[in-house]
């Protein structure tokens, strides 16, 4: 589910993309049954283009990642961290609008 702007992060790649990322990582948590998710894929890739260089933004899908859900408690979808440093530097539950999500970006830079 990955695009030219999005990367698919998995329990395999997680610490190495995320963790260990020179960069701010905005981590989408999804799964494919979810509305909400869906609904805000465009708005991610739109963000992708616009932070391209500075931040990192993909998606986990937490049907197939369950070891990375589970550490970071995931209950609802879809969740949104945002990691600096390999610490989480912010949070979002459901999906929001652009100017929610950007907001939520520009706190880590």
């Amino acid at each position: 589910m990955a695009s030219d702007n999005l990367v698919e992060f998995t329990d395999a790649n997680f610490e190495q993309e995320v963790l260990s990322s020179p960069i701010p990582v905005l981590v989408d948590f999804w799964a494919i049954w979810c509305g909400p998710c869906i609904a805000i894929a465009p708005l991610l890739e739109e963000l992708g283009k616009e932070f391209e260089g500075r931040v990192k933004i993909g998606k986990l899908d937490v049907d197939h990642n369950r070891k990375v859900a589970m550490k970071y408690q995931i209950r609802s979808i879809p969740t949104l961290l945002m990691f600096k440093d390999g610490q989480i530097a912010g949070h979002r539950i459901g999906a929001g609008s652009k100017t929610a999500l950007k907001e939520l970006i520009e706190q880590a830079l």
